[in-house]
């Protein structure tokens, strides 16, 4: 009897914008069994063999595959012989991209004794992606889900069935997998990849959900922020069934500190509400920044631009030399919706501790008919104020529907948020 060992050929996957690392698989031997005898051949069987190994080495490989056929045809094979072969057979499929061979091959290798687990579970993985890298989606979901039936958690072979979903468009299952990986993600307590955070949000806009698809912008913007999220993110906040148009100017104050505003006629809308609460230095703010932006004092309606910073300018001007005259009258009210706003005002002018202390009595005083969008002001007021974690535990306690708690959670994800101000309180 003699003792032959054949190296089986190294095969790098690409992963093709897969969004998963590519699988390498390099010289998978026979393991060590604890009968020596089974990783050997019989005699007859050497000669042919290493003839074979010998056309492997110099490349011709339709000669090969005639000789391993032939040897293969021979009856009487030993699990060995028939695993040496099947090795033989899957250097020349690989080499010459049979991926049929390879897979007929390779799982006959898998069903033996002969190779450990790693091994087979590398060769799974790397019929998996070839097949994904040939666009055979359905028989890469086959090969990959026999590692998933083992390891349910295997990150690359979840994003591998779940970008196969997709790409057959299949999105409502692509959504399943890639939900459980978000979970597992979750349990792991890592971030998901941005990869899978994109794919999930297209295949959400695929089928049309609009909340899914929200939820998962939110989570990018928390993980992997970057400007071009923000205007699809609070648009479909807008969009939402129950938003309250009240607070179209606190969408406004969002788009801008995204910078966002990229339209002339938003930042007139945005200059007026803010005079219409009451808050002409937002305005003069405001203003100013679609001037700086170039999409106002620009065009036909350069000369209405014009009257409306003017008008904001003046009212700006007035508005500080009130403010004192403002405050006992607003404590003089039943309800604190004077406080609230005459404190906002003062934070706004940039006496944060001064304007913030009558919001708070503002808050305590009640009478407020829309106390959670009081509370966002509140939050905001907080987060100029440069106190981020007070804003945090007023922004915990809104629970309306109306979109207040939506904005109070976006503007948490702001970098440096504060510069906005708030309406008027009702």
């Amino acid at each position: 009897m003699k003792k032959t060992s054949y190296l089986f050929a190294a095969m790098l996957l690409a992963a093709l914008g897969s969004g998963f690392s590519p699988v390498t698989v390099n010289a998978v031997q026979a393991q060590e069994a604890a009968d020596p005898a089974k990783l050997t051949v019989r005699a007859e069987m050497g000669k042919p063999l290493a003839e074979i190994q010998e056309l492997l080495n110099a490349k011709q490989y339709p000669q090969a595959i005639e000789k391993i056929n032939a040897l293969d045809a021979l009856d009487k094979k030993t699990p060995y012989e028939i695993f040496a072969i099947q090795r033989m057979r899957a250097v020349v499929a690989s080499s010459t991209n049979d991926t049929a061979l390879m897979a007929t091959s390779f799982d006959s290798m898998i069903n033996s004794e002969f190779l450990k687990e790693p091994e087979k579970l590398r060769l799974i993985e790397a019929m998996a992606g070839t097949y994904f890298n040939e666009k055979k989606y359905v028989q890469a979901r086959e090969w990959a889900n026999r590692i998933l039936a083992k390891d349910p958690g295997n990150v690359g072979m979840n994003n591998l069935v779940a970008r196969a979903y997709y790409l057959e468009n299949d999105y409502p299952n692509a959504i399943t997998v890639l939900n459980k990986q978000l979970a597992e993600d979750d349990k792991a307590k890592r971030n998901p990849t941005q990869e899978n955070l994109k794919l999930l949000a297209s295949s959400y806009q695929q089928i049309k959900d609009k909340n899914g698809y929200a939820t998962v912008l939110e989570r990018m913007i928390a993980l992997y922020p970057q400007k071009e999220y923000w205007p699809d993110m609070l648009y479909s906040v807008e969009r939402r069934p129950g938003f309250s148009d009240r607070l179209r100017l606190d969408l406004y104050r969002l788009l801008l500190k995204t910078e966002s505003l990229d339209d002339g006629p938003q930042f007139v809308e945005m200059v007026e509400l803010a005079l219409l609460a009451g808050l002409p230095a937002e305005a003069k703010t405001s203003v100013d920044a679609g001037y700086a932006a170039n999409l106002l004092g620009t065009g036909k309606e350069a000369a209405k631009h014009k009257q409306l910073r003017d008008k904001a300018y003046k009212q700006a001007a007035d508005d500080i030399k009130t403010l004192d005259a403002g405050e006992a009258s607003a404590k003089n009210a039943k309800t604190g919706v004077g406080l609230l706003n005459i404190g906002y005002n003062y934070v706004i002018n940039g006496q944060h501790e001064k304007g913030l202390a009558l919001m708070e009595q503002g808050m305590a005083k009640g009478g407020l008919k829309f106390a959670d969008e009081a509370k966002l002001h509140l939050g905001m007021a907080y987060l100029q104020a440069g106190n981020r974690e007070k804003a945090k535990e007023v922004f915990a306690t809104i629970q309306s529907t109306d979109g207040t708690a939506d904005l109070a959670r976006l503007w948490l994800l702001v970098p440096a948020a504060g510069t906005a101000a708030a309406p008027a309180a009702k």
